[in-house]
C-alpha cells in the first residue's frame, strides 16, 4: 500500500472487542508487540476485520509522542513501545526520530527541534513511542 502515513505496521488481528459504536483492535506486531486501534463499529463490519486475520496498521509520524520519563504518571494513551532511538535526523524546525523496537519493527516520529534538546534524544538512548488507539488507521487486503 501507499500512504503518507510514515509508519506502516504489518501485523495479525489478535482481539476484536465491539462495543455500540465504535470498536478496539488489537494487533499483533511480528516482535511480539501489540497496537491497539479504536475504529467504528461500522468500519470493522465494512473491512470484515476477525480475529486471526492479516492488517495494517497506519500510524502518522507527527502522531507519535516520545517519552524518555514517565516520572511516576501513567498515560491513557493504549500504544506505549519501547524502543531505542536508532537515528535523528534533524530539519530546519522538525527532527525526524527513528525508533527501533525489540522485535525489530522501527517507529518513526516527528517533534520540534526544541524537543530533541530538552529530551536529549540521540542515537542509543531508550525511549518510549506513544500513541492513542484513535490515530491508528487500519487497512486490509482487497
Amino acid at each position: 500500500m501507499k500512504a503518507s502515513a510514515r509508519n506502516q505496521f504489518s501485523g495479525i488481528v489478535s482481539t476484536v472487542v465491539t462495543g455500540a459504536v465504535n470498536a478496539e483492535v488489537h494487533v499483533s506486531l511480528k516482535g511480539g508487540e501489540t497496537i491497539v486501534a479504536s475504529i467504528t463499529k461500522e468500519s470493522v463490519e465494512t473491512l470484515s476485520i476477525k480475529e486471526g486475520m492479516a492488517v495494517l496498521a497506519l500510524v502518522k509520524a507527527p502522531q507519535i509522542i516520545i517519552v524518555t520519563d514517565f516520572g511516576g504518571y501513567r498515560l491513557s494513551a493504549r500504544n506505549q513501545l519501547p524502543g531505542t532511538v536508532g537515528a535523528v535526523k534533524t530539519g530546519a524546525v522538525n527532527t525526524e526520530v527513528d525508533i527501533e523496537l525489540s522485535g525489530g519493527e522501527q517507529v518513526v516520529a516527528t517533534v520540534t527541534n526544541d524537543s530533541i534538546e530538552t529530551l536529549g534524544l540521540s542515537k542509543g538512548r531508550p525511549v518510549t513511542a506513544v500513541f492513542k488507539a484513535g490515530a491508528v488507521i487500519l487497512g486490509v487486503a482487497d
